[in-house]
């Protein structure tokens, strides 16, 4: 199958450097998701690619597998010397790097060509048909999927995603460069950049707080995204969202609806209501209506592009799904473990409509780790009324991220609003011990910090003990 390893196409001339192109890109933050994604474009692209980033991983060891060299002092001597003329190197970079990054500022010092991972993404895709997926919820699905049903459809495709897509083992799919989907990323303003042919918007709820000050800054940032849709494009609009566009819903009056739905062995059959006719038979193994709706939008979006039922149909029912997006790590008929990436109140409420609807009556425990002492202070009602609906709750300590301490912000100060009392603070050396004793016949863990480190050996443990 092809993917990021294959070459896209012969012609390297990719990005403008001075008054030639780019041979080498040098990334700064090379691990982060994005980030690789767009390593994994060059490489495929047979430029010359290397980078920094603070602590190794497993996406970072997969670009190392493809001859990407990767460095992880901050240190100018730790960069390859071949990356160090600025008449040949583009340097890409991520808004979460330090001001005082040695790295970075030897580059900028120098004279090099610099760019924001957004602006790379804009000029990258402004020569294809660009579909691009916003939302503050969502997009990392939705963008697997609609990517996925094109590569199946035989779509010429490239997918740049925020996630690890389960059926390519990677954040990035390519069979050619003639559409490109793409994660339209609301954080610091990244998606402006993007000039998409279909865009669409899976929700508008309050998030990044620290860079837009109030919900009503970011609804102004999303207006603006939807004024970068070309000018002969489409706009799809979750039903409800204050701006116009076709809609999409779940058993509603919308442009495109889903309906009659079942639920059969964990798995949802459904009908797909268009403009025009109602679609029938479709099959989606992912549990929870909110992952149900990414995959309406992403049918929708390449209904309009023009990609028969039957085949749409099809592609459906082999998507496999994002790592750490409800993701089972256990199933069986005594004891169900799930891993989900959720870091934001309306995507904890997410997790638990779909956990109740497929296991109705059983005990849940989830374990939380906050992301960001911001966003645990700005949504910290919302954080515990979300987490309260559970049977059992463990927090472990908030995950800084790129942020450094807010007084009285921490996950005791989240714990003593949650309304359940059989509630706990944890140590991650009592993770083993806290859900091998658990009466709960499902196990979560989420959040968006390093608990997806500890996923491998909670699963081996309870693999032993069941």
């Amino acid at each position: 199958m092809k993917n990021s390893e294959n070459k896209i196409d012969n012609n390297k001339q990719v990005l403008p450097l001075g008054e030639g192109w780019a041979s080498h890109i040098y990334f700064i933050g090379i691990g982060g998701i994005g980030m690789s994604a767009l390593a994994r474009y060059f490489v495929a692209k047979d430029l010359k690619v290397a980078g920094y980033d603070k602590t190794n991983s497993d996406v970072i060891t997969a670009l190392v597998d493809l001859g990407v060299s990767v460095n992880f002092e901050d240190d100018i001597s730790s960069v390859d010397t071949s990356f160090l003329n600025e008449e040949n190197t583009l340097v890409v970079y991520t808004p979460a790097i330090p001001k005082h990054h040695k790295q970075f500022n030897y580059f900028k010092d120098e004279g090099f060509h610099l760019m924001k991972r957004s602006v790379v993404l804009g000029e990258i895709t402004k020569q294809s048909f660009c579909l691009a997926v916003a939302g503050t919820h969502g997009k990392t699905t939705t963008t697997s999927i609609l990517g996925h049903l094109l590569y199946q459809c035989g779509v010429e495709v490239t997918a740049f995603l925020g996630g690890i897509s389960e059926n390519y083992n990677s954040n990035f799919i390519s069979s050619g460069t003639k559409v490109s989907v793409v994660e339209a990323d609301e954080f610091d303003r990244s998606f402006l950049t993007l000039s998409p042919d279909f865009a669409c918007i899976t929700s508008m709820d309050a998030d990044h707080l620290d860079i837009y000050g109030d919900a009503s800054e970011l609804q102004k940032s999303f207006v603006a995204f939807s004024e970068k849709v070309k000018p002969n494009g489409k706009l799809f609009i979750k039903n409800g969202l204050p701006i116009q566009g076709i809609t999409y819903g779940i058993e509603d009056d919308s442009d495109y609806s889903v309906k009659n739905i079942k639920i059969e062995n964990g798995s949802y059959l459904f009908d797909v209501k268009t403009p025009n006719a109602l679609l029938k038979d479709f099959k989606f193994n992912l549990p929870g209506r909110h992952n149900l709706s990414n995959a309406l939008i992403a049918l929708a979006m390449s209904i309009e592009y023009g990609i028969p039922h039957q085949q749409l149909a099809g592609a459906l029912l082999s998507y496999k799904g994002v790592k750490r997006r409800f993701s089972y790590q256990i199933k069986t008929d005594t004891l169900v473990y799930i891993d989900d990436y959720a870091h934001h109140p309306e995507e904890i409420n997410a997790v638990h409509q779909a956990v109740r609807e497929m296991y109705p009556g059983q005990k849940v425990l989830v374990i939380f780790q906050p992301h960001l002492y911001s966003r645990t202070r700005d949504f910290a009602d919302e954080f515990a009324k979300s987490l309260s609906q559970f049977d059992d709750i463990a927090l472990l300590e908030i995950y800084p991220a790129r942020e450094l301490p807010i007084e009285g912000v921490n996950s005791q100060y989240l714990l003593d609003k949650i309304d359940n009392e059989n509630k706990s603070l944890i140590e991650k050396s009592q993770l083993i011990e806290v859900v091998k004793s658990s009466e709960a016949s499902v196990i979560l863990t989420l959040g968006a910090g390093d608990i997806g480190e500890e996923v491998k050996s909670i699963k081996t443990a309870l693999s032993h003990a069941h």
